[in-house]
C-alpha cells in the first residue's frame, strides 16, 4: 500500500471507530485491518510517525470534534473513535518518549472539586491528545493546590476546568481565582454544562469551550 493511501486508511479507521481487525463496528468495516494494524504497518514501512500523527491522526480527530459541534455525530460515536485514535497512539508513544516526535504543547485538565462527573472531561482531553498535544488528567474533584501543583510541574502547560453541577462553579470561581493569584499569565479554559461566557469572564477565565473541538481551536490558537 502506498504511503498516501495508508495514512488516508488509518484517518478512515479513526474517524470512524475501526479500532483493530477484531472490531465489529463499523460494520462496513467488519474484517478489516483497524487503527491498531495499520499504524504498526506504516512505522514497518518506514512513515515518519510525525507524518502518522498529522496527517491520519490530528486529520481525523479534527473531523470527528466538527462533526460532534454539529451535532452530525454524538458520544458514542466520540468514544470509539477516540478508542482508535488511542490504538494508533500506542505505537507512538515510544517516538514522543524519545522526542523523535514533538507534540504541540501540553494540557492540563480536570474537573473542579465537589464535581465527579467525568465524561465532558475525557472526551476534551481525547480530543485534545488526537490534536497533538500531551494531556495530564488530573481526574475528578480536583482542588486548587492540586492544579497549582500541576502547573509548577509543567509550567508551559494550558489548563483547563470542568463542572458539570451548578453548585461546583463556586468552586470553579475559587480555583480560577486562587490559579490566576499565583500564575497571573496561565491560560484557563473553562466548560461544561452550567458554564458559559458570561461566566467566563465574571470568574476571569481566558476561554470559554463549549465543545471539544473549540478547545482545540483556542490551544491551535496560542501555539500557532
Amino acid at each position: 500500500m502506498e504511503n498516501k493511501d495508508l495514512l488516508e486508511k488509518i484517518l478512515e479507521c479513526v474517524e470512524f471507530g475501526k479500532v483493530n481487525k477484531a472490531a465489529p463496528f463499523p460494520p462496513a468495516m467488519k474484517g478489516q485491518d483497524g487503527a491498531d494494524e495499520l499504524t504498526k504497518l506504516a512505522i514497518e514501512q518506514g512513515i515518519d510517525p510525525a507524518e502518522i500523527l498529522n496527517d491520519a491522526l490530528i486529520r481525523a480527530m479534527e473531523k470527528v470534534g466538527q462533526k460532534f459541534s454539529e451535532k452530525k455525530i454524538f458520544v458514542p460515536q466520540m468514544l470509539i473513535s477516540a478508542k482508535a485514535m488511542n490504538a494508533s497512539m500506542e505505537h507512538l508513544k515510544p517516538y514522543f518518549q524519545s522526542g523523535a516526535v514533538k507534540r504541540k504543547g501540553k494540557f492540563i485538565i480536570g474537573t473542579v472539586s465537589g464535581d465527579l462527573h467525568d465524561i465532558g472531561k475525557n472526551l476534551v482531553a481525547m480530543i485534545v491528545e488526537g490534536a497533538g498535544y500531551e494531556v495530564i488528567d488530573l481526574g475528578v474533584d480536583v482542588n486548587s493546590q492540586k492544579f497549582i501543583q500541576s502547573i509548577r510541574d509543567h509550567r508551559e502547560a494550558i489548563v483547563g476546568l470542568s463542572a458539570l453541577l451548578t453548585t461546583t462553579m463556586h468552586s470553579m470561581k475559587n480555583i480560577v481565582a486562587d490559579i490566576k493569584n499565583e500564575f497571573p499569565d496561565i491560560k484557563l479554559i473553562i466548560g461544561g454544562a452550567p458554564v458559559n461566557e458570561d461566566f467566563k469572564n465574571e470568574i476571569g477565565a481566558d476561554n470559554y469551550s463549549a465543545d471539544p473541538q473549540a478547545a482545540v481551536n483556542y490551544l491551535n490558537s496560542l501555539v500557532a
